[in-house]
């Protein structure tokens, strides 16, 4: 497995999502006996029953893949406790192409681990481009990233925070 394929998690988010597997799981007969019922009500065509439990089983198998993949590829790691150093789980600040009044604070971390916290926090992957060249830089280091039209652009790290949902 290469480090791009890495999901990092905290040992909580790791089981959060595990337990959240685990009923989505654990559901599948509910969903499979309310499909069996709809269907024996009649004509499948005009049948809203059905093909709501059709789409509620279809969503929940969805989510199942999504999280037996993430936890597949997760490395589940402790969330940081030292400030100064941008690490998977950290709240960084940051300014581009050196223009110091040109700000930005987001959470270093998967989308699943930034669901649970502060919504209006942006988060940025680990393994996205601008993730990445954060990855262990430490407050006042300047990295260079490539972005999605070829360009490069440098930013600076003004802070880095461990995050507290």
């Amino acid at each position: 497995m290469t480090e791009t394929n890495v999901t990092w998690l905290t040992q909580e988010s790791h089981d959060r999502l595990k337990g959240e597997l685990d009923a989505l799981i654990a559901n599948r007969p509910v969903i499979a006996a309310e499909i069996n019922e709809r269907r024996e009500e009649g004509d499948l065509k005009e049948n809203g029953g059905y093909h709501a439990a059709r789409e509620e089983q279809g969503q929940q198998e969805a989510r199942i893949r999504q999280l037996q993949e993430l936890l597949n590829t997760a490395k589940v790691g402790v969330a940081p406790t030292k400030s100064g150093v941008a690490l998977p789980g950290s709240v960084v600040k940051v300014y581009y192409d050196g223009d110091e009044s040109d700000t930005e604070t987001f959470l270093i971390a998967t989308r699943e681990e930034g669901l649970r916290g502060d919504s209006n926090l942006e988060t940025y992957s680990p393994n996205s481009p601008l993730g990445g060249a954060l990855i262990d830089a430490k407050v006042g280091e300047t990295r260079e990233y490539t972005l999605p039209n070829g360009n490069t652009m440098k930013v600076t790290l003004v802070s880095a925070e461990p995050y507290h949902s």
